[in-house]
């Protein structure tokens, strides 16, 4: 085992970014264009060196081990008990895997990029170190200063390399989740003056807060009514960053001015943060706040399905019919959390990995489309699938795994989280199998926007303007295959990554359960 793996795995790209400001910048055009190039390989090589650590993590990785894996722990400001503390595990290791596939990739989404291309690149980097490190980080103080580092990087690169209206979706961006940070420092400082009655003995450690939750005598079961305010504050902190309805109006807009690859990013890793903030800090911490809460996440998972749904069926730009779709897909995620059960928040854990992998092609493909006819309306196209069949192809695997279809990816999250919802058990039984039947409808709505959007794009008549349109380069499908493989691999034989994720979602269950008992 690599030792030191989750620290060389987090600040090699945060390292990348100040190296690539080291690279001279060119006087000329000539050097300017062998500069610019500098930085995209150094870049590329960067972002390819977690990637290959991702395969000793997932090598060294036991999944039917219990607690967390490739632990690192050392003072960091000991005087407040605060510690640089990692780990993994089965929940963590699955989407950190997913993040160095997908950033690896976006590297070379973001060839094209020509414009300030040093800040571009450092920014990138600077933000696939802030999304490991997020994932990684055990200590809830260093896990806030990762979430907040995401902020900053994502920030700029939608209001300096996105589009005309970039300074209105980039602001909108920040204030959402700025306001979502605020609520998560209140929650996290209520949790460490709470967690002892001296400075000595109070601490950020996620884990042993989460002891703390589960000792019917602890701090956190003292007063009901203000546990709960915390934890209805850190679950908007959480559900801005998802984005559940109303808080999604902030999505739409940043992925339709943000440059292709980081839609990607966007859609692929920052959404799965709400998700996982919620297993990891919300849930656990506050479990009799949860039980509480369960019928509410239940409904708003319902109602983030179907109006997503029906949102992605009227838009006519491209970009955000899949923006609205993101929305939809992950009300999936919420669903399967509420059943707490087995099938329920396998489900929702494998639709997060689902999701990010489908809605990364559906970006790459976007933005293929957009490159060279430099518009994304569905009916200003038509007849494609003649001239682009290698892009007809991928497009559809991309919309049949985003629509459900079995044997694909997409299909084997939705189908656990709706198994989870009919399987629910209690009180909350029969409300929640009425959320899974409502919730159904959006099934057909799915498949209703991706085929009509498909029929209007690829078949019928050509448009005599795209006569001349070519298809895609080896470029662009070396960005879409790894992604496509996949999604036909794991929609066949999910059983890797649902034997990685079994046992660490039994102990969160536990955790959870335990105060409804």
């Amino acid at each position: 085992m690599i030792p030191h793996l989750l620290s060389w795995m987090t600040f090699v790209p945060i390292g990348g970014a100040l190296v690539l400001l080291l690279l001279p910048r060119g006087h000329d055009d000539v050097s300017r264009r062998v500069s610019n190039e500098a930085v995209k390989i150094v870049t590329a090589v960067v972002s390819a060196i977690p990637l290959i650590l991702s395969y000793f993590l997932y090598t060294g990785f036991d999944p039917a081990r219990s607690g967390m894996q490739f632990m690192e722990v050392a003072p960091w400001i000991p005087s407040f008990n605060i510690y640089y503390r990692m780990g993994v595990d089965g929940i963590s290791t699955p989407l950190i895997l997913m993040t160095t596939i997908v950033s690896f990739v976006a590297v070379f989404a973001s060839w094209g990029i020509n414009k300030g291309v040093k800040g571009y690149f450092c920014m990138f980097l600077l933000l696939e170190g802030a999304m490991i490190g997020t994932f990684c980080a055990l200590d809830m103080f260093l896990f806030y200063v990762f979430w907040e580092l995401m902020l900053f990087p994502m920030y700029f690169l939608i209001g300096i390399w996105g589009g005309p209206r970039k300074e209105y979706a980039a602001i909108k961006f920040f204030l959402y989740t700025l306001a979502g940070s605020v609520l998560l420092l209140l929650g996290m400082l209520a949790f460490y003056y709470y967690s002892g009655n001296t400075p000595a003995e109070r601490t950020f450690d996620i884990l042993r807060l989460q002891r703390l939750a589960a000792d019917p005598e602890g701090p956190f079961h003292a007063d009901p009514a203000f546990w709960m305010m915390v934890f209805v504050g850190i679950f908007l902190a959480f559900a801005v960053k998802v984005p559940i309805v109303p808080l999604h109006t902030w999505l739409p807009d940043a992925h339709v001015e943000a440059p292709t690859a980081i839609s990607v990013i966007l859609a692929a890793i920052l959404l799965k943060m709400g998700i996982y903030g919620m297993l990891r800090i919300n849930f656990p911490i506050l479990p009799d706040q949860f039980q509480d809460f369960r019928f509410w996440l239940g409904l708003i998972g319902c109602v983030s399905i179907v109006y997503g749904a029906f949102c992605a069926m009227a838009q006519s730009d491209l970009k955000k019919l899949v923006a609205y779709s993101s929305v939809s897909h992950m009300g999936y995620c919420l669903l399967g959390i509420a059943a707490l059960n087995a099938a329920g928040v396998n489900g929702a854990v494998f639709q997060l990995l689902a999701h990010g992998m489908g809605s990364a092609m559906l970006f790459l493909l976007v933005g293929v489309v957009y490159d060279r006819a430099h518009h994304r309306q569905i009916d200003g196209f038509g007849g494609l699938a003649t001239r682009m069949p290698i892009y007809a192809g991928y497009t559809s695997l991309a919309f049949f795994t985003s629509l459900g279809l079995p044997s694909l990816m997409g299909f084997v999250g939705e189908a656990l989280s709706f198994i989870g919802a009919f399987q629910t058990e209690g009180e909350l039984g029969s409300p929640m199998r009425y959320f899974a039947v409502f919730s159904a409808v959006a099934i057909v709505i799915t498949a209703a926007y991706f085929l009509w959007t498909f029929q209007r794009v690829f078949m019928g008549t050509l448009n005599s303007k795209y006569e001349g349109i070519s298809d895609m380069t080896a470029r662009e499908v070396f960005t879409l295959a790894p992604l496509g493989v996949c999604v036909l691999l794991f929609g066949v034989y999910p059983t890797p990554l649902l034997d990685m994720m079994n046992v660490s979602l039994q102990q969160f269950m536990r955790m959870v359960q335990g105060a409804g008992q």
